[in-house]
């Protein structure tokens, strides 16, 4: 069947510009460089975490023109807006990084003004943020008032950004790649899918995709994966889901650069320093501005697709990413859990995700887990 872009030329080309447009407003955003965003609200958009000299020098002259703050929902909860559900502009007629650090991210801030409701241009603005994985906190300032230098984007691209990635999915290369417990290993990389960054797919063993296939959504985890981390249980589930795979007919580990539920790197340690002084995993999130999981699995069904996959057995504590499955189009047709060591120091973690997400997990079996066996 023909793809809309080959019967619209036109069509087919704008949505390249758009995509380039988006990648580059991603590459400028985490420069710490503004960013236009074009639409019927246009506005110019900073990070937060950007701000310094240069900038507050360039953007003061603006501060009379309507200079915003917009922050999305959780963190306005976190500033003593319990009941908001969306996200928000605190006026800056002045532009004070003190305020803004207070607002954006300080654990003590609280809301010192009125929160209008945020623009189309705003929320564009936030969702570029989330695709740049910077602080989900933005400076917005009118259309009128962006210099001619920015780079811009338009506001429906950055919309259709995620979903056009996930259907531009393609492997890029392979290669077998032997593993301690699976020796029999093979790493196809993908490309597309999330934001600019690639995707593994680990083939242990030989499944046979006429069966339904062991899976495993790994997000990557690099405290836990590389450095064995105490504070969460990724790497014995990495690892452990490796091994039962080799000794049970094989399967597939999606190994997805989603690092700290979509949040980035940089926002992770952020959390972790929160969660040092007493938050859970899910209050240091939404602390930082973020919900409860940021992360998108259309893209993972997209990969298990390309492999040849359509009926899975998922390997998983997570409700949330067999439904992402089952919306996509495969069928899940069992769910086993995914199990890692319980510790004094990942203890309140593993609790906070049981309580607050709706993961499975049985603590007091787990706690004597040895893991080589384990799926």
């Amino acid at each position: 069947m023909q793809s809309s872009t080959s019967l619209d030329p036109a069509a087919g080309r704008e949505q390249v510009q758009d995509q380039i447009d988006v990648e580059r407003a991603v590459a400028e955003i985490r420069a710490g460089r503004p960013v236009a965003l074009r639409g019927e609200d246009p506005v110019l958009a900073l990070s937060a975490e950007a701000l310094d000299e240069g900038n507050l020098a360039s953007l003061a002259a603006l501060a009379g023109t309507g200079a915003r703050l917009v922050l999305p929902a959780p963190r306005l909860r976190r500033l003593g807006l319990a009941e908001r559900t969306e996200a928000g502009a605190v006026a800056l007629p002045v532009i004070d990084p003190a305020r803004i650090e207070a607002l954006a991210l300080r654990l003590d801030g609280r809301i010192d003004a009125p929160v209008a409701p945020a623009s189309a241009g705003d929320e564009a603005a936030l969702a570029l943020m989330a695709l740049a994985q910077v602080l989900p906190a933005v400076l917005v300032v009118p259309g009128e008032a962006v210099p001619p230098v920015a780079l811009s984007v338009g506001v429906k691209a950055v919309a259709a950004y995620p979903r056009r990635q996930a259907a531009s999915l393609r492997p890029v290369s392979r290669a077998p790649v032997p593993l301690a417990g699976a020796p029999e290993s093979e790493f196809v990389v993908f490309r597309g899918g999330e934001g600019l960054r690639d995707q593994v797919a680990v083939v242990i063993g030989r499944p046979d995709p006429a069966e339904p296939v062991a899976v495993r959504l790994h997000s990557a985890c690099l405290t836990g994966d590389l450095f064995g981390s105490l504070k969460c249980d990724c790497g014995d589930q990495l690892r452990g889901t490796a091994r039962w795979m080799a000794q049970h007919g094989g399967g597939i580990v999606l190994y997805l650069d989603q690092e700290g539920r979509g949040n980035g790197l940089a926002n992770k340690i952020r959390a972790y320093d929160l969660q040092a002084r007493g938050l859970d995993t899910y209050e240091a999130d939404e602390t930082l501005g973020f919900g409860l999981d940021q992360r998108r699995f259309d893209f993972a069904a997209a990969m298990l697709t390309a492999l040849g996959v359509s009926r899975v057995r998922l390997l998983s504590n997570n409700p949330e990413k067999a439904a992402s499955l089952e919306a996509a189009g495969l069928t899940v047709v069992e769910t086993q859990r995914a199990l890692g060591r319980v510790t004094p120091e990942n203890i309140r973690y593993l609790t906070a995700k049981r309580d607050r997400a709706g993961h499975a997990l049985d603590l007091d079996a787990f706690a004597c887990l040895d893991v080589q066996g384990a799926p």
